[in-house]
């Protein structure tokens, strides 16, 4: 076999890896919204199936309109700004709302735009616009202080819930089982690590939790299966002090549910120096 052939034989051998690397790169590319977020339309449910009070909230956020419920409970110690996980929409967080309720706070949570009600297309620019237009609300139309606002996000929401306390000072901020990046996470997968650069939504928490003023509580699992417990504790190690840390046990999804012994007063350790103690007795948890 001669040198010559030898050399044409590796540079198609490299020229078709090349292309399938390329490839590979524009599918994860173009197939990354749908990756990312798997919006849900269904709203088959509302607070009124709880028996609580509600509104419906309608924002104009970049020519679309975002929706949410406002959620209010008698002499709260204060209002959760909630962001959510990437999947389904409002209608799956009921019994999320019902939690941060137990805990005495009144509720806003919102969808994304493209998920249920929410007009237009996810995107990491949309959800930082919708969770912007939803703070302002509470500020400007509901007269909220923001030292009584508690800006919390879970999974994906942790991504717009750091850039939005990077910007604002609230009561307090909870980020809860979440990335420094979806980067970060993409690079525990063997094929996707040399992709990263591919990834238009990249939702860089760990470069914005130093910003932030408000008392912190990272929350996370070693047991997640989905976003590793690294990510948790790079960004508390990356945070400035008052941070707290709470390590919980169960899956990315059910982790605040299995471990509601360790979760509940973990949440009451941070939030009474914070809000006070809660007097409020809200119904159907």
């Amino acid at each position: 076999m001669s040198t010559a052939f030898i050399r044409v034989l590796l540079f198609k051998v490299a020229l078709c890896a090349a292309l399938v690397y390329i490839g590979l790169c524009v599918l994860l590319y173009l197939l990354q919204d749908k990756i990312l977020f798997p919006a849900s339309r269904v709203m088959d449910r509302d607070p009124s199936v709880y028996g609580w009070a509600f509104d419906e909230v309608r924002l104009p956020v970049v020519g679309e309109e975002t929706f949410g419920w406002y959620v209010p409970l008698e002499n709260h110690r204060g209002v959760v700004l909630f962001s959510h996980g990437n999947a389904g929409d409002l209608a799956g967080r009921l019994e999320s709302i019902g939690m941060l309720r137990s805990f005495g706070f009144s509720v806003l949570a919102y969808d994304y735009g493209g998920y249920g009600y929410s007009t237009g297309k996810p995107s990491e620019t949309r959800c930082y616009a919708d969770i912007r237009a939803m703070w302002d609300y509470l500020i400007e139309e509901r007269e909220i202080e923001a030292k009584d606002i508690l800006i919390f996000g879970r999974s994906l929401g942790g991504g717009p819930t750091a850039e939005l306390a990077q910007h604002v000072i609230p009561g307090a901020v909870i980020l809860e089982s979440t990335f420094m990046s979806t980067a970060d996470v993409a690079r525990r997968n063997p094929l996707l690590r040399t992709m990263t650069w591919a990834i238009r939504h990249r939702f860089a928490s760990k470069d914005k939790v130093a910003k932030i003023k408000a008392p912190l509580l990272i929350i996370h699992s070693p047991d997640d299966e989905i976003i590793p417990f690294e990510n948790g504790q790079g960004l508390f190690e990356r945070a400035t002090e008052p941070k707290t840390l709470l390590e919980i046990e169960g899956g990315h999804n059910t982790g605040f549910v299995t471990s509601e012994a360790i979760y509940r007063p973990g949440w009451e350790d941070f939030l009474t120096p914070v809000f006070g103690v809660s007097h409020s007795q809200p119904k159907n948890r």
